[in-house]
């Protein structure tokens, strides 16, 4: 790791790192999508991939203004992240449960980004580069509608349909309990 001497330094590592970061969730982003079943969840993933990719190109324009080739340095958090989903999407689960789980990876996402952002506006501002401060805070402001949208889609259906296949579940389980019963007792 380079010495990180000043603020400066750290500006250009963190940029590097949400670089990284921003290229890996325009990977996962098209398997988030495939992996929902809701079309509202469909959308506001794919939505958020358009996004994600502007993301990229206003970091390319920040490491321009800085002077500095746009470079990416792994961001270990967030492959960790996104490792996570990764596996999650690979469980055996029902529909509804997975999208409430998808909303979920994807908000622990928006969440690194959103602290990772506010951090670089707040040095940005502090080094007097008011032009990269303005485009991360342009990010910060995605980032955290994206997070307010992904609330809006698991409180209005997805957490109630995830809820409900809970309580049908349940409900089969003590059906067969029941049968189970009636036949032991013939």
């Amino acid at each position: 790791m380079a010495k990180l001497a000043s603020l400066d330094d750290l500006l250009v590592n963190e940029l590097q790192e949400i670089y990284h970061a921003e290229g890996q969730i325009v990977g996962a982003l098209p398997r988030m999508v495939k992996a929902a079943s809701h079309a509202d969840l469909q959308r506001a993933f794919g939505t958020h991939l358009k996004e994600t990719e502007g993301h990229v190109a206003r970091l390319e324009q920040v490491f321009q203004l800085l002077g500095i080739p746009a470079k990416a340095k792994q961001c270990d958090g967030m492959a960790g992240l996104l490792e996570e989903g990764r596996k999650l999407m690979e469980t055996d689960a029902e529909p509804s449960v997975m999208d409430a789980a998808l909303i979920a990876a994807a908000q622990k996402v928006e969440h690194y980004e959103i602290a990772s952002y506010g951090c670089l506006c707040t040095y940005a501002e502090m080094l007097g580069h008011d032009d990269v401060h303005e485009l991360l805070g342009e990010t910060l402001d995605e980032e955290e509608m994206a997070d307010q949208k992904l609330t809006a889609v698991a409180e209005s259906v997805i957490n109630g349909e995830a809820a409900d296949a809970g309580a049908e579940e349940e409900v089969d389980e003590e059906d067969v309990d029941e049968e189970i019963e009636e036949e032991a007792s013939r």
